[in-house]
C-alpha cells in the first residue's frame, strides 16, 4: 500500500494506492501543525475501510509527501538565524547578487535586502585561485574568532561560501571540521558540497538558504516520520523535490532547499501522464500541455514541451532580481496568488481585487462558518450555485450560502452597485481573467500557442472556471483527469526516486583536456552507483542521465545540453558543440556556428523506477442513484438555469452532453456552461469543449 500526501495552503491532499485500489481524500490543512493536516487525512482513510489509523498505516509500505512548509518559511521569515561565512575582501557576494534589475532606470528602488544581513557575515582569512592553487593559507585563528562570535550571536545555522572552493573545497572543510567541533549543536551547509558552481551568487544563495531551512526542516520532517511511526507506519518515508523526482527524508533534511517548490513540481509529471492516456498526440508527436493546477491559495501553472517537462535555473523566491535565488534548477511552475480562498475586495477607487490574499483553511471563506469575513471565490461560487452546500467534501462539511450570499452584497455589491449574482459573477470573472494572465504570460513567453495545446485542469478548484479559461485561450479541449482534484499527489504516485550530482569543470572546446573531464565523469558516476545501492537499493530499474553546462565564450550565462554518455572522446566534441548550438538557437532564437563553446560544470542524474505501471482507475464510490439531480445555478449572458447535476462515480465513459452542466464528486465540482459539451474518457477523465 503506497500513500501520496500534498499538503497545501488550504487542503491536505491524500490518495492511497493499494493494488488495483485507488482512493482519494482531502482534510484541512493546519497551519500551526501540518503534520496533523496529515494524519487527519490518513485517519479519513482509515475510517473510510473500517480500519483504525494504526491497521492502515501498518499495511503501508511507502509514504510520498509534498510540502510547502520550506518555501512558507522563507516567505514569512521564519528560517533560523543564520551567520554566512566567506572569504576575505568578499562579504557583499549575497547583497550585491548579479547585478540585475527589473527596471535599470529606475533608481527609487530600493536595493534589496541580503538574505542574511551583513551583521551575520564574517570574513576569513584565506584564499584558493581559480585553478586551485592555495594563495592564502586558511588563518584557523581567524575561523575560531568567527565561531566564537557565533556562539555569541546564538545564530542557529551556518553557511560557508569560500571563494573557488569547488576547485579545492579544502578550506571549506576544515572550517566544517571546526564547526562541527566548536559549535557541535549548530547545522551547516558547505557550498562546494552543496552547489558546485562556478556563479558566486548563486552558490552563496543556495548555501544560505539551505543552511537557514535545517533546523526548521529537520524539525518538520522528523516529526512527521516520528508521528507516522508512532501512528503505526514502518514503510519508506520520501519528500517531492523541487525537480520532479522524490528523495529519502533524511537525505532532504540534509539538503532542504531541493524542497522548496516540492508540491507544484508534481503537477507537470501527473498532467503529462493524462495527457497521454487521452492521445494529446499531433503528426506523431505530444502536443504542448498547459497543466494548470487551482488550489485554495495560489494557482500553479507549467508547460510540458513536446513531452519534456522544463526545468528553469533561473528559481527565484519572490519578484526576479528583489526576492532571493535558489542556485537550482527547478520545475518551471509559474504560481499566482489566485485560488478558491483568494478574497475579492474593492479599493478605494471602486475598482474589484481577487487575491492576492487568501483566506486559506483558517478562517478559511466566509461560507464555511470558521469566522470568515471577507468573500473568496469560493463564496462567489456557491452563491452561484456551482457548490452544493450540502455535498462540501462529500457532505463532511455543510455550508453556509446565505453567509457567503450576504458577505458579497455587502463587501461587494453594495460598494460597486452590483445585484449579488452579477457582483459573484464578477469575481469570477476577474479570477479567470487573473490566471489567463498567467497562463499566456509562460506561453507567450516561449512562443506556444495556448489554442494548439493541451489544457489539463486540476486541483480541487480547477473545475469552477477552467472551462472559461480554455474559452479565452482559444483551447479547443479542457482535460480533467480523474484525479486532478489532487493532481499533485497523482503526480506524487507517479514519481521516481531521483538524485543530481554536478561538478565544476572549465575547458573550451578548442583546448579540451579529456582526460580531466572523464576523471569528473567517472566521480560523478560512481556517486550514482552509490546512490543506487542505497537509497536506490530494490528500484524496479536505474537510469543514469548526463550534461554539461556551456557558454559561447565571453558570454554570461550558460545553458545545459545532454551529454549521451559517461565519457567524452574527440569524436564526441564535435557533436556537443553542434548540440549547444541547437540549444542556444531554441532558447534563444538565434546561435553563432562560428564560435566555439567555453563548458562550466558536468552533471549526471540518476532516477530509479519505483513503480510497474501507471495509476490505477479510483475506486467507485457512491452507488449511483437511478435519477437525475437539478439545481439552479446562474450563468453570465443567461442568468439562471435549471441544470443537471452529474455525480463524477456515476458517470459511463462515452458520455457525451452538452451543457449547462454541474459535473461534481467530494472533492470538485466542473463547471460546464451552456456554450460547453462534455464527454467522459475511458480513463475517467471529463473532457471539455468550451
Amino acid at each position: 500500500m503506497r500513500f501520496a500526501c500534498d499538503t497545501g495552503g488550504t487542503f491536505t491532499d491524500l490518495l492511497v494506492e493499494a493494488g488495483d485500489d485507488l482512493r482519494m481524500y482531502k482534510a484541512h490543512t493546519v497551519p500551526g501543525d501540518p503534520a496533523k493536516g496529515v494524519l487527519d487525512a490518513l485517519s479519513l482513510a482509515a475510517a473510510d475501510r473500517g480500519l483504525d489509523l494504526s491497521a492502515l498505516l501498518a499495511r503501508g509500505d511507502t509514504f510520498v509527501h509534498g510540502t510547502t512548509h520550506a518555501i512558507n518559511a522563507i516567505i514569512t521569515g521564519r528560517t533560523a538565524r543564520t551567520a554566512f561565512l566567506t572569504t576575505e575582501g568578499h562579504p557583499d557576494t549575497l547583497v550585491l547578487r548579479e547585478g540585475g534589475r527589473t527596471g535599470p532606470f529606475d533608481h527609487s528602488v530600493e536595493y534589496p535586502e541580503p538574505y542574511i544581513p551583513r551583521a551575520l557575515t564574517f570574513e576569513i582569512v584565506e584564499r584558493v585561485d581559480p585553478s586551485g592553487r592555495v594563495t592564502r593559507a586558511l588563518d584557523e585563528a581567524s575561523a575560531l574568532a568567527a565561531i566564537a562570535h557565533l556562539r555569541a550571536q546564538k545564530v542557529e545555522a551556518v553557511a560557508v561560501c569560500l571563494l573557488w572552493s569547488i576547485v579545492n573545497p579544502a578550506h571549506e572543510i576544515r572550517i566544517g571540521e571546526l564547526l562541527a567541533q566548536h559549535l557541535p549543536d549548530v547545522p551547516f551547509s558547505l557550498s562546494h558540497a552543496l552547489n558546485p558552481t562556478i556563479r558566486e551568487y548563486r552558490r552563496a544563495s543556495a548555501t544560505a538558504i539551505d543552511a537557514s531551512l535545517k533546523p526548521l526542516m529537520t524539525r518538520y520532517l522528523g516529526g512527521i516520520e516520528a508521528r507516522m511511526r508512532e501512528a503505526g507506519f514502518t514503510g519508506r518515508v520520501l519528500v517531492l523535490t523541487s525537480q520532479g523526482g522524490t528523495m529519502e527524508a533524511a537525505d532532504l533534511a540534509r539538503a532542504p532547499i531541493h524542497a522548496i517548490n516540492s508540491g507544484p513540481s508534481m503537477a507537470p509529471i501527473a498532467g503529462k501522464y493524462f495527457a497521454g492516456l487521452e492521445g494529446a498526440q499531433a503528426n506523431g508527436e505530444m502536443r504542448d500541455i498547459i497543466v494548470a493546477d487551482t488550489g485554495g491559495t495560489t494557482y500553479d501553472v507549467s508547460l510540458v514541451r513536446g513531452g519534456l517537462i522544463p526545468t528553469s535555473r533561473e528559481t527565484w523566491i519572490g519578484t526576479p532580481y528583489r526576492g532571493h535565488m535558489t542556485g537550482f534548477p527547478s520545475v518551471d511552475v509559474k504560481s499566482v496568488g489566485a485560488g478558491g480562498g483568494s478574497i475579492a475586495w474593492v479599493d478605494a477607487g471602486g475598482v474589484l481585487h481577487v487575491g492576492p490574499q487568501s483566506a486559506g483553511s483558517v478562517p478559511g471563506p466566509v461560507c464555511y462558518g470558521k469566522g470568515g469575513t471577507e468573500p473568496t471565490v469560493t463564496d462567489a461560487c456557491v452563491a452561484l450555485g456551482y457548490i452544493d452546500p450540502d455535498y462540501f467534501l462529500g457532505g463532511s462539511i455543510a455550508l453556509d450560502r446565505e453567509a457567503a450570499r450576504k458577505a458579497i452584497e455587502t463587501r461587494i455589491g453594495d460598494r460597486l452597485g452590483l445585484d449579488i449574482e452579477r457582483a459573484a459573477a464578477s469575481i469570477l470573472e476577474l479570477v479567470t481573467e487573473n490566471m489567463v494572465q498567467a497562463i499566456a504570460d509562460i506561453t507567450v513567453n516561449q512562443g506556444i500557442d495556448a489554442a494548439e495545446s493541451v489544457l489539463i485542469g486540476g486541483g480541487g478548484a480547477a473545475g469552477l472556471n477552467s472551462v472559461w479559461i480554455g474559452r479565452r485561450l482559444g483551447c479547443r479541449e479542457v482535460n480533467f483527469p480523474e484525479v486532478g482534484a489532487a493532481l499533485s499527489a497523482g503526480g506524487a504516485l507517479l514519481s521516481d526516486l531521483t538524485a543530481e550530482f554536478r561538478a565544476a569543470f572549465v575547458a573550451t572546446s578548442d583546448r579540451f583536456e579529456f582526460g580531466a573531464a572523464n576523471a569528473v565523469l567517472a566521480s560523478l558516476t560512481a556517486q550514482c552507483a552509490a546512490y543506487a545501492a542505497d537509497a536506490g537499493k530494490g528500484a524496479l530499474a536505474t537510469e543514469i542521465s548526463f550534461a554539461f553546462e556551456a557558454r559561447y565564450p565571453s558570454q554570461v550565462w550558460d545553458l545545459e545540453v545532454p551529454l549521451p554518455r559517461d565519457r567524452i572522446e574527440p569524436s564526441d566534441l564535435v557533436t556537443m558543440v553542434a548540440a549547444f548550438h541547437a540549444e542556444h538557437r531554441r532558447v534563444f532564437a538565434i546561435d553563432d556556428p562560428d564560435s566555439g563553446i567555453e563548458l562550466t560544470g558536468l552533471i549526471a542524474r540518476i532516477r530509479c523506477r519505483l513503480r510497474e505501471s501507471g495509476l490505477s482507475r479510483l475506486a467507485a464510490g457512491e452507488k449511483p442513484s437511478g435519477s437525475a439531480r437539478r439545481r439552479r445555478a446562474y450563468f453570465a449572458g443567461h442568468g439562471w438555469a435549471d441544470t443537471v447535476v452529474h455525480r463524477i462515480s456515476e458517470l459511463t465513459p462515452g458520455l457525451a452532453q452538452a451543457g449547462p452542466a454541474l459535473i461534481e464528486s467530494p472533492f470538485t465540482t466542473i463547471v460546464v456552461d451552456p456554450a460547453a459539451r462534455f464527454r467522459v474518457t475511458a480513463s475517467g477523465g471529463v473532457v471539455v469543449t468550451p
